[in-house]
């Protein structure tokens, strides 16, 4: 039967500027008045694609191609209406989502989707696995400050090389501030976040060092400020890229490669969309406190516990790395002072001997110092900030999981509610009312497509946490082994370079008679 069918899903597109397309699509339940169930009633929440659905699932089974599939899926209905037809239009309203905030459309969407969007994401992990990886490298660099005062602020180029066919050529550069990466994530989160996808998070921003590059005050620490963020947000936007839903986005593909782009809005601290921000996290606290989720599948209940317990030990090897690097950085201040102290003694020294070892001694305190340095730049850029970003990630991880019970208590919420309309329907014809018994029929027709809906919603993002929990271990095992290979082998170096040092020196100490 019609009833029995499940109506095309839009796939990835269309997920974001048609979100009610879906909800309007479970009132085709009823095949006896098709065209009286499209006028909609009250704004539905938006549902999640139905792209990835397993066949074990109670939800859409696998992508169906639009222009294919329509006739046979309508067959038996009593009126046929097709995507294009008028009286589907209203179902398309401009309303904003209960749950969802709503995201500017960045392209058109057609019936046939877009090639750049016609592979799946499990075929982009298949391809991956195989060895076909995406070929691109973005570097962030030539930081530059542009205005005087407080309304200055840093530009930055962005080059990116590829041989993907998603870009008009394979190397390009574009100018862009701060506040359009901020603003590039807070589009791609509001597309991938409510349906389990890992988006990785932009670099925070910090208040206190921008002020100072602001006022001009040129100084090592403004220096240093700089490059940290220029180098936190090449990491995010190779992170970015390395996803293989992220890098097909329009918003990701326009951010790196049109010249103009439009001002990101909201994203500075202290504006009124930064309160309403804080408002909103702390209201998600509350909700995720009171929320009582009867967690059914312990897969997700031991990963959560893994990511609480993994966010604890980041954070606190984060914090014993950052007060490494500010040791190294002070013994490198220290061994430079001990240097100058030799070399003065040194001078001021009667014995020959003693005077030229004392001389050699500074100088070689002096290569010891930049040995220091160095070993301070490597643990911080090296290590610190690869701690840095993943505590950032386990929290995007995190959120996909209160993304879950987010979803799952809407479902919830959407049985109480059918609940109660079948109780009131239960009364009226108890009561011999058939005026409103047609109305209360209608209302739980409504309702039990949202349960169904809520549902299908469920076992998606439940899909696509797991399969975005596995790419994201294994994309962590792998970045932490480069790393942890890259550090050792430059303290390796380190120590091999003050041996050599010292070795030399040791013949010059010994010939002082």
């Amino acid at each position: 039967m019609a009833e029995d069918r499940e109506p095309p899903p839009l796939g990835d597109a269309a997920q974001t500027d048609f979100r009610e397309v879906e909800e309007g699509e479970d009132l085709f339940v009823s095949t006896v008045s098709t065209a009286e169930q499209l006028s909609p009633t009250s704004p539905e929440p938006a549902s999640l694609p139905a792209e990835d659905i397993s066949t074990n699932s109670n939800g859409p089974k696998q992508e169906i191609l639009l222009d294919d599939d329509q006739e046979d899926l309508f067959a038996e209905a009593t009126e046929e209406v097709s995507l294009d037809s008028p009286e589907r239009e209203p179902i398309l309203s401009d309303g904003p989502s209960p749950a969802i905030t709503p995201v500017t459309p960045t392209v058109i969407i057609t019936p046939r989707v877009d090639a750049m969007f016609d592979r799946s994401l499990d075929e982009d992990e298949e391809a991956e696995e195989n060895g076909d990886t995406f070929d691109m490298q973005i570097t962030v660099s030539d930081p530059e400050k542009v205005g005087d005062g407080m309304n200055a602020y840093m530009a930055y180029k962005v080059t990116t090389k590829t041989s993907l066919n998603l870009f008009s050529r394979n190397e390009f550069s574009v100018k862009r501030r701060f506040s359009d990466f901020l603003g590039l994530h807070s589009k791609l989160a509001s597309k991938y976040m409510h349906i389990g996808y890992i988006v990785p998070p932009a670099p925070e921003k910090s208040i206190v060092g921008m002020t100072k590059v602001k006022v001009g005050k040129e100084d090592l620490s403004s220096a240093e400020f700089v490059e940290k963020r220029r180098s936190a947000l090449e990491r995010y936007l190779m992170r970015t890229v390395n996803h293989p839903a992220l890098v097909k986005d329009p918003d990701v593909i326009q951010f790196l490669e049109n010249t103009e782009l439009p001002r990101a809005v909201s994203t500075q601290a202290l504006s009124g969309a930064g309160i309403l921000r804080m408002v909103n996290k702390a209201a998600d606290a509350v909700n995720k406190m009171t929320i009582k989720m009867n967690e059914s599948d312990a897969w997700f209940e031991e990963k959560q516990q893994q990511f609480e317990n993994l966010d604890i030990q980041l954070r606190k090897l984060h914090a014993s790395v950052e007060s490494l690097v500010c040791h190294r950085k002070e013994l490198s201040v220290n061994t430079a002072s001990f240097a100058k102290s030799a070399a003065m003694l040194g001078n001021s020294e009667d014995h020959t001997a003693l005077s030229r070892a004392l001389s050699q001694l500074a100088e070689v305190e002096e290569k010891i110092d930049q040995l220091h340095h160095e070993q301070a730049y490597a643990d911080f850029y090296l290590f610190s900030e690869l701690l840095g970003d993943y505590v950032r990630l386990i929290t995007a991880v995190k959120g996909v999981f209160d993304q879950r019970m987010k979803t799952w208590s809407k479902w919830q919420d959407a049985q109480v509610m059918l609940q109660r309309k079948r109780e009131a329907e239960a009364k009226l014809q108890y009561a011999n009312k058939p005026d409103k018994l047609q109305q209360a029929k209608d209302e739980i027709k409504e309702w039990e497509a949202k349960v169904q809906q809520g549902e299908r919603d469920f076992e998606q993002i439940s899909k696509n946490i797991r399969r975005e929990v596995g790419r994201f271990e294994k994309q962590r095992v792998k970045d932490f082994k480069v790393v942890i290979i890259k550090y050792l082998e430059s303290l390796v170096q380190t120590q091999q370079q003050l041996i050599k040092y010292w070795e030399a020196f040791l013949p010059e100490a010994k010939a002082i008679a």
